[in-house]
């Protein structure tokens, strides 16, 4: 894990039991300007218009005492595709881990009138709306927010009321607790720039693991239901709306075919049935 030290932006590598304490950051991609690896390494950060970010982050985890922070856009080396297929499957666990994640809402200035407004700024921020930081709000025991001028507007616990009003998480402090249904409710209107980062962003939600494959399209989504019905029974992850193909049969195309299927919840009903299972013939279901 590659980690920068908030004093001296300086990139340090650790492995295993070697990795301190650090702070992460969770924010939204612009679509120029974010500083790279390869930019922080040959020092062109500070002229680039994501330093500011970078900055912001690092001034506020040396505040809070912590040495090191994560940051995704310069702490990934994306031009590894090995380097890369590591991040994206152990991302939700580095979240997890962290002491402390920012939330970094740069559409949300807290200087601006009062709280009402403050309060319609932040329900209206796009960073609730991207596909990555569903994990980035759920995998951390604590979450602070800030905004544009990294004013602190609130956390995970003080704004959790409103953070289920515009989510619609009804567990936002204990995800796991949820049916597969759900969470796939809760990923079903958020949007990703890749089409197979819908399925990737959403793997350690659902503590699977699969290599990524660019270029795969839909396919993926596929692949991440394979994998999730090869460790679960929830037969939740059958709940969904919406028109199929001969290649998925019973599984969704999209997370967006959950969007009605928040309020299912998983329930043993009849213990002597079976559970489902994949054969070489397709999906087993005794009904």
């Amino acid at each position: 894990m590659r980690l920068i030290d908030s004093s001296t932006y300086e990139l340090r590598e650790f492995y295993e039991k070697q990795i301190p304490r650090y702070a992460i950051l969770s924010h939204r991609w612009k679509e120029d300007g974010e500083v790279t690896f390869q930019d922080l390494q040959a020092g062109r950060g500070p002229e680039m218009s994501g330093w500011a970010k970078v900055e912001g982050c690092c001034r506020q985890a040396s505040k809070d005492g912590w040495r090191y922070c994560w940051i995704d856009s310069c702490c990934i080396d994306k031009t590894s595709s090995a380097e890369l297929s590591e991040a994206i499957n152990s991302m939700f666990e580095w979240y997890r881990r962290a002491e402390v994640c920012y939330a970094y809402l740069s559409d949300v200035n807290f200087k601006k009138g009062n709280r009402y407004t403050l309060e319609k700024d932040f329900a209206r921020s796009a960073w609730f709306t991207r596909g990555w930081t569903l994990q980035e709000l759920l995998a951390p025991q604590w979450v602070e927010f800030y905004d544009i001028n990294w004013q602190e507007i609130g956390t995970k616990s003080s704004l959790a009321p409103l953070i289920k009003f515009i989510t619609g998480i009804s567990h936002l402090l204990n995800y796991a607790e949820a049916s597969i249904a759900q969470k796939m409710c809760w990923a079903s209107l958020r949007q990703t720039t890749r089409i197979e980062d819908q399925a990737y962003c959403l793997l350690g939600i659902f503590g699977v693991h699969m290599p990524p494959l660019y270029g795969e399209g839909t396919n993926a989504f596929h692949r991440l239901q394979m994998e999730i019905i090869s460790q679960s029974d929830d037969e939740s992850i059958f709940a969904w709306e919406g028109r199929s193909n001969v290649t998925t049969g019973l599984l969704a195309t999209s997370p967006r075919q959950f969007q009605f299927s928040g309020d299912i919840v998983r329930t043993d009903f009849d213990n002597v049935r079976p559970p489902y299972s994949m054969t070489n013939h397709g999906l087993r279901l005794e009904l």
